[in-house]
């Protein structure tokens, strides 16, 4: 018998955290539900888990804090934020801190257990996949392991930055469109304020400053490309 994977749900309102947590249980999800980032931050220290779900909005510390010290602890495991907020600056900040995706209030739960799904999904390694090794000029990009390293550094990446970066890679001949990026990383063109996929595109070209010659070149109004 499989182990359930373990989620850790932050949601202050009684009600909402309720039945969020009742119908994860009854997909086979191990949900542990905390009502505040404070608790949730002490959760998160004494339990593995393989999804966080944060609202934005808590008492005592809220989503984007949480969400910056667990990226403190584990640099790969995803976060969602769950958020009445949708402006563009909510969205950054919220990327900035370490989110790897973002549902908005109101949300139906058949879509809240799809991105679920999918994040526990590309959480495994299916045999016979494609390559999941992958040399960038210096650098050796471990998309398995979600790692980034060379000669002198190693960074582990979050799910979401090695999907777009193995995604730039895989198409390295040409332009990649950001709709192409959303699509095929996120499932909708739609979901994002236009800036938000610039955040993990400069995340990505920080990891990869150390070697000049490996550039992610921005397409003005058109998308991105990996050169090296």
């Amino acid at each position: 018998m499989s182990i359930a994977k373990k989620i850790l749900l932050v949601e202050d309102d009684p009600s909402l955290g309720f039945v969020i947590k009742d119908n994860l249980n009854i997909k086979g999800y191990d949900v542990t539900l905390c009502q505040d980032g404070e608790e949730g931050e002490r959760t998160f220290g004494n339990t593995p888990f393989n999804l966080c779900i944060f609202d934005v909005m808590l008492p005592k510390k809220d989503g984007f804090a949480l969400a910056r010290s667990v990226r403190e602890k584990n640099k790969s495991i995803p976060i969602l934020f769950l958020t009445a907020k949708s402006m563009t600056d909510d969205k950054l900040e919220g990327f900035q801190a370490g989110a790897d995706d973002y549902i908005t209030k109101p949300f139906s739960l058949e879509e809240l257990l799809c991105r679920v799904e999918v994040f526990m999904k590309r959480g495994i390694v299916q045999p016979g996949n494609d390559e999941k090794r992958f040399v960038l000029g210096n650098f050796e990009f471990d998309f398995s392991n979600l790692t980034l390293k060379n000669n002198s550094t190693e960074k582990t990446l979050t799910q979401k930055e090695a999907e777009v970066l193995k995604l730039l890679y895989q198409n390295r001949e040409r332009v990649l469109k950001r709709e192409e990026i959303l699509k095929q990383v996120w499932g909708d063109d739609d979901y994002f304020m236009g800036r938000s996929l610039d955040v993990f595109i400069s995340k990505l070209r920080k990891y990869l400053k150390e070697d000049p010659a490996v550039q992610i070149v921005n397409y003005h109004g058109v998308g991105f490309k990996l050169e090296f």
